[in-house]
This record gives C-alpha cells, sequence and structure tokens, in this order.
C-alpha cells in the first residue's frame, strides 16, 4: 500500500513523473509531511545516490541550490543524466567523512543500501537483496574540501542517508556545521553495518554541536514490530541571528 501511495504522489507532479519514467528515478516524497513546508536556500544531499532526495528538494525548495554528494560511479551517472539542465542542482562524486582520502565501498545489491562499512547479516536478512555484491574504490572528502562557506546561504539544510556512517560524515561536516539550521539524517537502531554509530550516536553528537531532535518519522519496523531505523529531523537548538 505504501507504494501504491508513493507512486500516486510521484505521478502527480511533471518533474517527478519524468524523471522516474526516462530515468527510473523516484522522488523521495516520503518526506514531503515533515519537510515540504520548510523555508530553504541550500540543501546539501550527501548520500544522493540517483538523485532521490535532490528530485524532492528541487521541487519543493524552488528558491534553494541543491549540494549533492555521491561517491558511486553508476548512481552518479544516472543523478547527471537526471538533473542535466538544472542549474540548481550540482553533483560531487565523492564520499563524504572526518578527513581526505580514498576507502572502499561494499556496493549492495541496491545500490541505495552500499556502504563504506560492511554490510551485516541483519541488514541483508531485513531488507532482501542488500548482500554485497562487490566492492569500488572511492574518493573521500570533508565537506570544507569540496565547496566554500560562502556556498551555504542561509537558511540550510544538511541531509544525510549514508548507510551507517551519518557520524563520520557529520565529522566531515563539522567545520560548517553552524551555517546550518536544520540537518536531516537517517539513523538505526539496531546495527545493520559493521561498527556503524546508532541513532543515539548521532542523537548526542549533533546535540554536543548545538542541534536538538525536532521529530522522528518514516520508521521501518522488523516484523515483531521493533523500529530498525527512521529518519531524523534535528534543528538548531539556537538559531544564528
Amino acid at each position: 500500500m505504501k507504494r501504491i501511495v508513493k507512486l500516486a504522489a510521484i505521478l502527480r507532479v511533471p518533474t517527478f513523473r519524468s524523471a522516474l519514467l526516462r530515468h527510473r528515478v523516484a522522488a523521495a516524497v516520503e518526506h514531503t509531511r515533515v519537510l515540504g513546508d520548510l523555508d530553504l536556500r541550500t540543501v546539501i544531499d550527501v548520500g544522493a545516490n540517483r538523485g532521490q532526495f535532490s528530485l524532492f528538494a528541487l521541487q519543493h525548495f524552488p528558491g534553494a541550490s541543491i549540494i549533492a554528494i555521491e561517491p558511486l560511479a553508476g548512481p552518479a551517472e544516472r543523478f547527471r543524466r537526471t538533473f542535466a539542465g538544472h542549474d540548481r542542482v550540482t553533483l560531487h562524486q565523492t564520499a563524504l567523512g572526518p578527513v581526505g582520502g580514498e576507502a572502499t565501498m561494499h556496493v549492495s545489491g541496491q545500490d541505495d543500501s552500499s556502504s563504506l562499512l560492511p554490510i551485516t547479516s541483519t541488514q541483508s536478512d531485513m531488507f532482501k537483496g542488500t548482500a554485497e555484491v562487490r566492492t569500488e574504490e572511492v574518493r573521500v572528502s570533508t565537506l570544507p574540501d569540496l565547496i566554500d562557506r560562502a556556498s551555504i546561504q542561509s537558511p540550510a539544510m544538511l541531509k544525510l542517508d549514508v548507510q551507517g556512517f551519518e557520524l563520520e560524515a557529520l565529522r566531515g561536516c563539522a567545520e560548517f556545521l553552524p551555517d546550518f539550521a536544520y540537518v536531516c539524517a537517517e539513523g538505526s537502531f539496531v546495527e545493520l553495518y559493521e561498527g556503524q554509530a546508532k541513532a543515539d550516536d548521532v542523537i548526542v553528537w549533533l546535540r554536543e554541536h548545538g542541534f536538538h531532535l525536532i521529530c522522528v518519522y518514516g520508521t521501518v519496523s522488523d516484523d515483531q514490530g521493533r523500529a530498525v531505523q527512521a529518519d531524523m529531523l534535528f534543528g538548531r537548538t539556537h538559531p544564528a541571528e
């Protein structure tokens, strides 16, 4: 039922419909209820994959520049085709981490479940088709490696969906974190990737860096009703004047 509702929402919007039919990219309309009414001028989409969230941002934040970050070659190429001609959208083909360099991506059978961390059997058992199928060497950057501070026009949001690597990616954004009004991050309540930081770790780290948890949404549960992962929206505790 959720898939049918999502498909209907995508087909109602010409930009979303075109991206789905021409490029097989499904806009992340599941964020509409929580994020759709925000007033944003900059969106940093970390873990952009094929552009699902960037499509959502392009439609809902018409005054915003969208800076996308995606390390895998295949999804990055699909992203470029999908957003060709959209001058508000730029892509950096790299992973985000606390230091620059190179690293090995564990590529999932579902490429949006790929991670810089090894994929556990818990992940592949709960989400069929997400086991590792190969590895790919990728570039790793910090956010200041990619953009200058002037590129972040307020109000700005940092979105992260990097399959268990959220805390390390946040560390790569620490210098610019005061420039964001919001952070939207996926968090896990069980270990889906080896050594990953869980949702509580992300909440604590962001609290220490001036953000409070606004809401948790889009919760995915196992067959016994236990929460597995969810999206979390944070706001700056003391917004800049």
